[in-house]
């Protein structure tokens, strides 16, 4: 069966229809379930900590302007507390520099015994964050698992949870990857009546035939991530002003990390308003970057989870600046997760968990191209 037939037989939610991609993918194709090697944190106490790899399995070869791949390395982790179960992950795209490896060694050295209630938020995350420097995915599983243990004990969903209004999440934006002409006009036919914005990778040779080929078979807005790809700010400003006549509607990481000044410069120029994205990873990176980006992208993996996205969202709404949501190839954990903060965001691009074939939960899902929250207590995971 073609991805595009089994892509409209969506799972009914309520009286909504959202799309459910773990579920969708059953219909198709017997998805592969891993062998799993649970670890349990040997430290003993009233939360407990357990953990195992998972590789997920992209639906399409992952491609940006600087590699490609068909897997995601990725660490499940779960904190039990009287009977409930919290679930949290770590995905660990190549590009963030972290190995399942390396993580699984920093879980093992977390010992949560010395608190008695997942409640200390604050004393337990200050405490795992000083155990390691980066380790930021870890960080942010541990965080997750949390949010979701608390939502479950207190009988509320992770939005309600955080004082959000689930009416007021937002449309995602579904990417299109770097690839030929003829792949990407099946991709964006595949997807184009199901989302409301479409996401494209640039920043290589090939930028302008990507977004003519897409304009062939859609009028969607796009948002643009160069992924770094851009050199010479005056060819980059150049593209810009083509892509807003295109309908982009912004740009995402034009330059390199290291080119802040020519960052600041185009932004000043820009007529589309530019995002952050690898220029910035944690609250503390915010005051590097003043001056030289619209608005920031905050992932999860990258913030070390909710509580400190939460006060990065704030931290950028005091400087002016817009935030978007965005995530990795992630399951529907983590971006249940980051769904839950998408009412203080201006974009959302949480599709992580629609470009994997082996999502082990249903979580949030899509209805009429927004995000449709679960309104089961914490995540509201169910698991496949």
């Amino acid at each position: 069966m073609k991805r595009r037939e089994f892509l409209r037989k969506s799972v009914l939610y309520g009286s909504a229809v959202i799309f459910a991609p773990t579920l969708l993918a059953s219909c198709a194709e017997k998805q592969t379930k891993q062998p799993v090697t649970v670890h349990h944190n040997p430290h003993k106490g009233k939360m407990s900590l357990s953990y195992f790899s998972y590789e997920l399995q992209l639906r399409h070869t992952f491609t940006v302007a600087t590699y490609s791949r068909k897997t995601t390395p990725d660490v499940q982790v779960r904190i039990e507390y009287e009977g409930y179960t919290g679930h949290g992950e770590a995905s660990l795209p190549p590009y963030l520099g972290y190995t399942t490896e390396g993580t699984m060694n920093f879980l093992s050295k977390v010992d949560l015994s010395g608190f008695d209630s997942p409640f200390l938020l604050e004393d337990i995350l200050e405490y795992v964050d000083s155990i390691e420097s980066g380790q930021t995915p870890a960080k942010a599983a541990i965080d997750i698992a949390l949010h979701d243990l608390i939502g479950q004990l207190t009988c509320q969903p992770l939005y309600a949870l955080l004082g959000l209004n689930p009416d007021k999440v937002l449309d995602t934006s579904y990417t299109i990857g770097i690839d030929t002409p003829d792949v990407v006009r099946e991709k964006t036919l595949e997807c184009a009546d199901m989302f409301n914005i479409l996401k494209v990778k640039v920043g290589y040779d090939g930028d302008e035939e990507m977004v003519n080929t897409i304009r062939e078979v859609t009028n969607l807005p796009l948002v643009v991530d160069a992924n770094q790809g851009w050199t010479d700010r005056s060819k980059a400003l150049d593209k810009i002003c083509w892509l807003q006549s295109k309908g982009v509607r912004m740009i995402e990481q034009p330059m390199p990390t290291t080119m802040l000044d020519d960052i600041a410069w185009l932004t000043q120029n820009s007529p589309l308003p530019v995002y952050a994205d690898e220029s910035v990873q944690r609250l503390c990176d915010l005051p590097k970057i003043k001056g030289a980006f619209t608005g920031i992208n905050i992932k999860l993996m990258k913030s070390t989870g909710i509580r400190e996205a939460l006060k990065m969202i704030h931290y950028a709404r005091t400087e002016g600046m817009h935030v978007m949501l965005g995530c990795m190839t992630e399951t529907s954990c983590a971006v249940t997760a980051a769904a839950s903060l998408s009412p203080l965001a201006d974009f959302a691009d949480l599709d992580g968990n629609l470009l994997i074939s082996n999502d082990l939960y249903s979580g949030v899902g899509l209805c009429d191209g927004k995000l449709c929250l679960p309104q089961r207590a914490g995540l509201g995971l169910k698991e496949e």
